[in-house]
């Protein structure tokens, strides 16, 4: 048994509810790696999860979907899922549901080996976004050639879109703020500021038409945009605006979508080694001490610098 520290949520509310309790975590079992936590990715899922208005008998919550670590243990006749795993290998694992830990276990289908490339931090935040956003890709079929526009390029979700638009061979227009343009066009797309005028905005910077859109955060000015410029509805994605997909028939992906989760799983390896070939990188923002867990989630639900957040251990 190793004692490890958590967080867990006591209550719903925001981040005054986090608490950190020491665990055991028994030794691993057949199929299961024992991981010493060097960082937990962060997402606006974390917070979600433990938000008011939930059934109490769920208390309390832990927190976290994604971590990168070492193996700390391996059970008998295990190996991880992208082959071998012995104590001290530098793993990801996704998806695992108390990642705000400093150490836990994970199902070995679930852990994978750290490309060289990453640092913690990074690998940390790879596979939530990158696998989300190789989703939304496949759901609307983009391919060479075509133009795509991106709702929220800046953002987690947004930035791996763009990388991975681009790797297919896609122009890419991505709405951001004008603070973060340059990072959006060191990924390769063409940036325009969000806001009154979006749509002639996209209309002068896609001259030839908009053949696909993806939306990443939810507003009602993103999808009004992308149903004004693309004559397909079945070329529009949303990770987030569920409230509108009856009446305006677009697609979605997420938890209530049966395919996500399936594709998702599949795509790890395939997201994994673009992140090792050095094509696909995680910027990150800013990275908070494990102690600090209250704060970081205060910053993960308002604005804070370009790039992904981290608990570091």
């Amino acid at each position: 048994m190793v004692q490890a520290l958590r967080w867990v949520a006591t209550n719903f509310g925001g981040p005054e509810v986090l608490e950190q309790i020491e665990v055991g975590v028994p030794e691993p079992g057949s199929g299961e790696v024992m991981i010493g936590v060097r960082a937990a990715g962060m997402n606006p899922a974390d917070y979600k999860h433990f938000s008011p208005g939930q059934d109490p008998k769920l208390l309390p919550l832990t927190i976290g979907y994604e971590v990168a670590g070492v193996i700390a243990a391996i059970g008998a006749d295990t190996e991880i899922a992208s082959g071998g795993g012995a104590v001290g290998d530098a793993v990801i694992a996704f998806r695992v549901s108390d990642g705000y830990s400093s150490a836990l276990n994970a199902a070995a289908a679930d852990v994978f080996a750290k490309p060289e490339t990453l640092t913690f931090p990074q690998a940390a935040n790879l596979l939530l976004v990158g696998t989300t956003a190789a989703d939304v890709l496949d759901v609307v079929a983009v391919s060479k050639g075509e133009t795509v526009l991106v709702h929220g390029a800046s953002g987690g979700v947004g930035t791996s879109v763009v990388q991975q638009a681009v790797l297919l061979g896609a122009t890419v227009i991505g709405t951001a703020g004008d603070r973060d343009f340059a990072a959006v066009r060191g990924f390769g797309a063409s940036p325009v500021a969000y806001g009154p005028g979006l749509e002639e905005r996209v209309r002068l910077a896609a001259p030839g038409g908009v053949d696909a859109a993806i939306d990443t955060v939810g507003v009602d000015e993103a999808i009004d945009v992308s149903l004004a410029l693309v004559g397909d509805r079945r070329r529009i994605v949303s990770t987030a605006a569920f409230g509108r997909v009856k009446r305006d028939g677009f697609q979605i992906v997420g938890g209530s979508v049966p395919r996500s989760g399936p594709f998702r799983a599949a795509a790890r390896q395939s997201i994994l080694d673009l992140a090792a070939a050095g094509k696909l990188t995680v910027p990150i923002g800013q990275t908070f001490p494990f102690s600090a867990a209250p704060r970081a989630v205060e910053t993960l639900q308002g604005k804070h610098p370009y790039g992904k957040l981290a608990l570091v251990i």
